[in-house]
């Protein structure tokens, strides 16, 4: 019979290795208790291996002030994974599962992840090590807890802002043009006011929302302070907001699942018309012939389908993106600043069809000459890629701020206490303030995430994609465009500058289709 020997795992066990480790810090909000906390996770970690001989903590990934059902808004969580990714850490500290994640879904799939790199994670709170592989049960338990802790939040807070939409209570959030927001009141602007009955007169005797955008551009009517030329998603959402009679319908979108996403409301849940929450700006007739009216544009056969050039054209004069059209019997593109305003700037209208046969041609090019073009790019990259970071120093930075923030707790107790006078605590909170600042500019230069690396991976994923693809493309191929391409600058009916992954530029003079 043979004989079967365990081998324990060796992580952290053999004499002499020093495991590489990091520490997640999170809080949920931006109130005063929990960055207290934050600041308490800080400090604590940057003291927590300062004697070890084990572990030596190459950097603290800390989110402050911001929603854990969202990975993707946690912009040093996924710096932490990043650096997980390229070898740089053995092992991940973290509170507790719920600091980590609150979506189960997203908690196991990292944790996988991490664990075919061969990282651990421990949960202190939890004593939980995912060096031990019955542990993941346990996981997915307090992850499932920690995900419907979250989405009871969630769920009670939208009950209580259902329950004002009811009654007809609920305050409004934001103004839309035309009017002004006063202790959560919405009161006509008459200026812009005047705008919008001119925008409902337009359309209604036939005007597009081209023409319209056009026409106020032209008189020097600004959209709003932050965005000076009018487009047709303003002129559209104008038109279709029920608020400019004075009405307000709640409810529209709705946030669903973790992590959470707005999705526009289209039945799924109750929605609430409240009438006469305010001024009306236009009057219901004039509305409803404006709904009527948007429906027939609808339902015309010119509507175009959605493009994947949608927001990938910009042009070389303003830098503006380009907008797609049907004229006649063609599809074209044109510069979205042009067709508001033509003398403000001097680009042409292209068709469809010249732009997809270019990048055709682009692409083919590419796939013959790939050795000459990628292939020299990788081997620079992977040359610069051998340098050094800079852990030590943005480990040092970060046990200054938290020496610095704990600083911050000190004088606070001591006004509260009576031994600060207010005028010394103010004075002494500028000056700390203005060093956390300083130190946080310089521990953004140290952590940013490291360029170099995603551009040697993208064009890594570009040299792999052409090795693999066995013939030239022969018609335009969508979702190939969409994951090469990043954007394109037109030079007017000169040539297309593609911008692909992984840095690379290409201009191809402009084909006919």
């Amino acid at each position: 019979m043979a004989t079967v020997t365990v081998i324990p795992p060796s992580i952290g066990q053999k004499a002499g290795v020093i495991l590489r480790v990091a520490a997640y810090c999170r809080v949920s909000s931006g109130s005063e208790e929990q960055l207290n906390s934050y600041q308490s996770q800080m400090a604590y970690y940057s003291r927590k291996f300062e004697c070890s001989e084990t572990e030596r903590l190459v950097d603290i990934y800390a989110d402050e002030g911001i929603t854990g059902t969202r990975d993707d808004k946690r912009l040093e969580f996924q710096r932490m994974i990043a650096d997980c990714r390229k070898g740089k850490i053995d092992r991940i500290y973290t509170k507790s599962i719920s600091r980590f994640a609150r979506n189960t879904k997203d908690c196991l799939e990292y944790l996988r992840e991490l664990k075919t790199l061969g990282i651990t994670v421990f949960f202190e709170k939890e004593n939980i090590d995912t060096a031990k592989v019955s542990d993941e049960m346990m996981i997915t338990i307090l992850g499932g807890l920690a995900q419907e802790e979250s989405h009871s939040i969630s769920e009670n807070i939208k009950r209580a802002v259902r329950r004002k939409m009811a009654n007809g209570t609920i305050k409004q959030l934001a103004a839309p043009y035309g009017y002004d927001l006063l202790d959560g009141q919405l009161v006509v602007n008459p200026e812009q006011a005047e705008v919008v009955r001119g925008i409902f007169r337009m359309y209604l005797s036939g005007m597009g929302y081209a023409a319209i955008a056009r026409h106020l551009n032209i008189d020097g009517k600004r959209k709003s302070e932050k965005y000076d030329l009018w487009t047709i998603e303003a002129i559209a959402y104008i038109l279709k907001n029920e608020r400019y009679i004075g009405d307000s319908l709640g409810q529209k979108k709705s946030n669903e699942g973790l992590p959470f996403k707005k999705y526009r409301n289209y039945g799924k849940y109750p929605q609430f018309y409240i009438s006469g929450t305010h001024e009306a700006i236009i009057d219901r007739e004039s509305f409803e012939m404006a709904q009527a009216l948007y429906q027939k544009r609808q339902h015309s056969p010119s509507t175009l389908q959605a493009s994947p050039l949608t927001m990938q054209l910009y042009c070389s004069h303003c830098g503006t993106v380009y907008s797609r059209k049907r004229r006649n019997d063609a599809v074209i593109w044109t510069c979205r600043k042009h067709d508001a305003e033509a003398a403000s700037c001097p680009s042409l209208n292209l068709c469809e069809g010249t732009i997809t046969a270019t990048f055709i041609l682009m692409h083919n090019k590419l796939f013959m000459h790939r050795a000459e073009i990628i292939e020299p790019m990788l081997q620079m990259l992977a040359a610069v890629h051998q340098r050094g970071c800079h852990n030590d120093s943005a480990i040092k930075l970060h046990q200054e701020l938290a020496k610095l923030r704990e600083q911050t707790h000190v004088i606070a107790k001591l006004r509260t206490k009576g031994f600060l006078s207010e005028v010394k605590y103010q004075e002494q909170l500028a000056e700390l303030n203005r060093k956390i600042s300083k130190q946080q500019k310089q521990l953004h230069l140290l952590t940013q995430n490291d360029e170099e690396d995603e551009v040697l991976r993208e064009l890594e994923q570009l040299e792999d994609y052409f090795e693999n693809r066995e013939q030239q493309m022969i018609a335009f191929e969508p979702n190939t465009f969409e994951m090469l391409v990043d954007k394109i600058i037109v030079h007017d009916r000169d040539a297309l500058e593609f911008h692909l992954i992984g840095g690379l530029k290409l201009t191809e003079p402009l084909v006919t289709e």
